[in-house]
């Protein structure tokens, strides 16, 4: 191979892996997340029928939201994530990119994606939107050195995308809408104990005010995960409350929250990785299953 073509390939190899980091930029595990979110609220709010430009629109304006977002949360957190061996390696800490690149990346991707949801969606979209980013980038993330109420605010900034697709949806706020925004705010209790548990010492090593940090026995974490895992049991099912012949649905969500509560139950009484572990499963079966189960109500 010549050397021309050697630089080329090493110019396209250089290219990719920026992309890449780029891409690890917007943590598009939980972007996948946030967008199925809101494509779910939109197709309840509208009865299994909502308008498919405007929830084109609603994706493309919350991916870019939330893009911003957790640019900015890296950029607030490089020296805590370079302390966390599950955060070290991401972009800012391992230097593959630097600070300003990302902090423009990130005020470009808020701007535009505000812009975008007014415009293409409805204000009251970007509202929920710009609301989502403000809570997590400006209260969320400085809090996590502060208190363990930050899991609180976390839950509030990981449920209002389901405002962006409810009004996507062009639905009225009313109690299915408090609903499906309970049900993603309640279900993070259990996930986010579970991996606070998890990796308690190396929260604590870069400072950060996680429940089973501030309290090591782990039950106050054991509590809440309980709590809010009983409290989706009836929350659960108000979305599909009026719809007919949905029988089907409620015994189905029934027997999934029972489930999760019950790896809660065992997490609050061993207090231990293995519980720990199992409680993370049953949360990462239970929220996309009940999702899946909230979008065929209007179907079947």
């Amino acid at each position: 191979m010549s050397v021309s073509s050697l630089t080329t390939v090493n110019r396209r190899t250089g290219v990719l892996s920026r992309a890449a980091d780029y891409v690890e930029l917007t943590k598009p595990k939980i972007a996948v997340l946030v967008l199925i979110t809101v494509a779910v609220a939109a197709f309840v709010g509208a009865w299994g029928q909502p308008n498919p430009w405007m929830l084109f629109h609603a994706l493309v304006g919350t991916l870019l939201v939330a893009a911003s977002a957790s640019a900015l949360n890296q950029w607030l957190e490089i020296g805590r994530d370079a302390l966390m061996e599950r955060t070290a390696d991401r972009p800012l800490p391992a230097g593959r990119l630097h600070p300003l690149e990302v902090l423009a990346f990130a005020a470009a991707a808020i701007v535009c994606g505000v812009l975008y949801l007014t415009l293409l969606v409805n204000w009251q979209a970007a509202v929920w939107g710009f609301l989502t980013w403000l809570t997590y980038v400006w209260i969320y993330t400085p809090l996590k050195v502060v208190s363990p109420l930050n899991t609180t605010v976390g839950a509030v900034s990981g449920a209002l995308p389901m405002l962006i697709g409810w009004s996507a949806g062009e639905a009225a706020l009313d109690a299915r809408a408090a609903a499906m925004f309970s049900i993603v705010f309640l279900w993070q209790y259990p996930h986010f104990m579970a991996i606070a548990w998890i990796y308690r010492k190396q929260y604590a090593r870069a400072g950060m005010q996680m429940l089973p940090v501030v309290d090591p026995t782990g039950r106050r974490a054991g509590v809440q995960a309980v709590l809010a895992a009983a409290a989706l049991l009836p929350v659960s099912i108000i979305p599909a409350m009026n719809a007919p012949d949905a029988s089907w649905f409620w015994i189905s969500a029934l027997v999934l929250g029972l489930a999760q509560l019950a790896c809660a139950i065992a997490f609050y009484r061993r207090m231990n990785e293995t519980s720990a572990r199992w409680l993370l499963r049953a949360s990462l079966v239970y929220l996309p299953a009940l999702l899946v189960l909230l979008v065929l109500v209007p179907i079947l």
